[in-house]
């Protein structure tokens, strides 16, 4: 018997990075076209919004601009046709800048929501930004130390760092300082808010999108690792750019979900959810049905039926159930839809000036004695 050695071609016949590459790239793939397919209704939703401030704007940037990056990226990424000193040298700058450009943006938005969520205080801002100008020159330089890793003919087109140099990983560690940096400020905001209201941490990391904030963080932290920890076994072992399109397509879709987990209007980075409920809660939770004791028959205050009462108290209910999250909802949800439940308004006795009225709990009054001569009372 003879032995017959099959030859594989060079695209089934990969180094063992370079595979596990491929397979994580479709993993990354598979989340882009998940999430693109999750996030249709409400990207429909706000777009129906009439105005369109600067979030909304990149938000819709963003979603374009992650599928032409690594759609086209991982065309040339998986061809068997390509040819390495010809295509693969032509095309090696696209992924860089365009992924720079991602990054820029999604960027941005954590710059504009940390300042918002800290009323644009001077400090909070300039640190941002002082990070964001920073990323911004750091991955603007690094892209011109990129070159296409010289991997065989119809093993596709790859860009990694020059001679593998593990300092090009100073192109993701500068973003991932200012997500370090804005997770620290969101989480110590959100904290400082159960001084005002206990709820759980549980939560406060859904309500405040800490969440997002942390999973963007997490992984770009485990691709700068790779960057500076891991070892390449030569010039084309393409190691240290595994987690690169994970990292780029999570930071994207977990900065589109900031924007939509804003809380009312999108302007100006919107506003945090404790400082947009302050007015209303204070009063939301306290509803008094009735005045004094002595109810003159003129009906100078207003008079409760059951109904009214029954309805307050299911108002009541679903206040204490939803809290303050419930009250305002986000910039998906049009105004008009926005419902929140308010203090029940009666009249001063004496003015007739309309007033919201205070005390704590729900206070009924009785009357052991109704009188029908001025006729059935009425709901008013």
């Amino acid at each position: 018997m003879s032995n017959t050695t099959v030859t594989l071609p060079p695209s089934l016949d990969l180094p063992p990075h370079l595979s596990a590459q491929k397979y994580f790239f479709v993993c990354t793939l598979t989340v882009l076209a998940w999430d693109a397919l999750v996030l249709t209704p409400r990207s429909y939703k706000l777009g129906r919004l009439p105005k369109w401030p600067a979030l909304k704007f990149m938000y819709y940037f963003m979603q374009f601009w992650v599928l032409a990056d690594f759609v086209v990226t991982g065309v040339m990424f998986f061809s068997t046709t390509v040819i390495q000193d010809t295509d693969c040298v032509a095309f090696w700058p696209y992924e860089p800048i365009c992924t720079a450009v991602l990054l820029a943006v999604a960027s941005a938005v954590h710059v504009m929501r940390i300042s918002a969520i800290y009323d644009h205080v001077q400090n909070v801002r300039a640190t941002m930004w002082g990070l964001y100008a920073l990323q911004i020159v750091v991955t603007a330089i690094c892209c011109g130390f990129y070159r296409s890793v010289h991997l065989e003919d119809g093993q596709g087109c790859i860009a990694g760092p020059l001679n593998n140099a593990s300092w090009v990983g100073i192109y993701w560690l500068a973003p991932t300082l200012l997500y370090a940096t804005s997770f620290v400020f969101a989480a110590l905001r959100s904290i400082k808010t159960l001084e005002t209201r206990r709820v759980s941490y549980w939560r406060l990391m859904l309500r405040d999108g800490l969440n997002l904030y942390g999973a963007i963080l997490l992984v770009n932290l485990v691709n700068v690792l790779f960057y500076f920890i891991m070892t390449p076994t030569g010039p084309t072992d393409p190691i240290k750019t595994i987690v690169t399109s994970m990292a780029a397509v999570l930071t994207t879709t977990m900065s589109m979900r900031i924007i939509l987990s804003v809380r009312g209007d999108l302007a100006n980075g919107g506003t945090f959810s404790i400082s947009s409920h302050a007015a209303s809660s204070s009063g939301a939770n306290t509803h008094s049905l009735s005045g004094s004791g002595t109810r003159p028959r003129g009906g100078g205050n207003h008079t409760f039926t059951l109904g009214d009462m029954r309805d307050a108290t299911v108002a009541v209910a679903g206040r204490k159930e939803g809290g303050e999250w419930d009250a305002d909802k986000s910039s998906v949800t049009p105004r008009e839809e926005t419902k929140a439940v308010l203090p029940i308004i009666g009249e001063d006795i004496d003015s007739g000036i309309p007033r919201a009225r205070t005390g704590l709990g729900v206070q009924i009054t009785v009357d052991q004695q109704v009188e029908y001569d001025d006729g059935f009372p009425t709901r008013k």
